[in-house]
C-alpha cells in the first residue's frame, strides 16, 4: 500500500463523507493537547463529541468529569496522569458507540488525537504525513528510550522496533550504557 492510499485510508475513517467532498484536510478534526492535560477542563471531551455528532450519532456519556472526580480522591495521581486516564475512558466510551480514539504517533510528549468511524475494528498500518496513527491502548510499532548519559549527561534519544533492544549500547563519550541483554546498567536511569 501506498503512502496515498494510506493517508485516503485514514480520510475515510476520520472525515465525514461532506468533509471529504469540500475537501478538508484531516489536520483540520486533530486534536492537539500537551501531555500535561488540556488547556480548560471539558475541551478534550468537547472535541470527542463533536466529532461523534459530525458522525452523525449522539455521544451520550462522552465527558471526563468522572476522571475528574475520581482525580480529586486519588493521592497517588503524578502530573500527567489525568490525560491518560481521560484518553482511557474515552476510548472506551468511543469503543461503545463503534468509533475509535486514534493517536498519531508525533514523537514528541504532545497528544495529537483523532476520532474513527471503526464499527469495533482496530485500524492498523495508518499514517498520516509519514507518522504512524493507531487506536490509543495499541501496542505502539515502535518504543521511545531516552536517558541522560551518566558520565556526560548528554541526552540521548532511541526509536526501537520491537525487535530490536539496546544490548551493549554505549554513548559517543564511551560510557556503558545497556547490558548484553539490553537492560540498563545500574547507573544508568530512563526518563519516564
Amino acid at each position: 500500500m501506498t503512502e496515498l492510499e494510506e493517508s485516503e485510508e485514514l480520510e475515510a475513517l476520520v472525515l465525514t463523507p461532506d468533509e471529504r467532498a469540500r475537501g478538508v484536510r484531516v489536520d483540520r478534526v486533530m486534536f492537539t493537547m500537551d501531555w500535561t492535560g488540556e488547556d480548560h477542563p471539558g475541551q478534550l471531551a468537547a472535541f470527542v463529541a463533536g466529532r461523534v455528532r459530525a458522525f452523525g450519532a449522539e455521544p451520550a456519556g462522552i465527558d471526563t468529569d468522572v476522571v475528574h472526580r475520581a482525580a480529586e480522591d486519588d493521592p497517588t495521581l503524578r502530573r500527567g496522569d489525568v490525560p491518560v486516564r481521560q484518553l482511557d475512558h474515552l476510548a472506551g466510551v468511543l469503543a461503545d458507540l463503534g468509533r475509535t480514539l486514534l493517536v498519531r504517533e508525533n514523537g514528541t510528549d504532545t497528544y495529537e488525537l483523532l476520532v474513527a468511524l471503526t464499527g469495533g475494528r482496530e485500524p492498523a498500518g495508518l499514517l498520516h504525513e509519514g507518522l504512524p496513527v493507531r487506536a490509543w491502548g495499541s501496542e505502539p510499532e515502535e518504543t521511545l528510550v531516552s536517558l541522560n548519559c551518566p558520565d556526560c549527561s548528554q541526552m540521548l534519544v532511541w526509536e526501537l522496533p520491537p525487535s530490536e533492544t539496546l544490548a551493549d549500547e554505549h554513548c559517543d563519550c564511551g560510557a556503558a550504557l545497556f547490558d548484553a541483554e539490553g537492560r540498563p546498567l545500574p547507573n544508568v536511569v530512563l526518563h519516564a
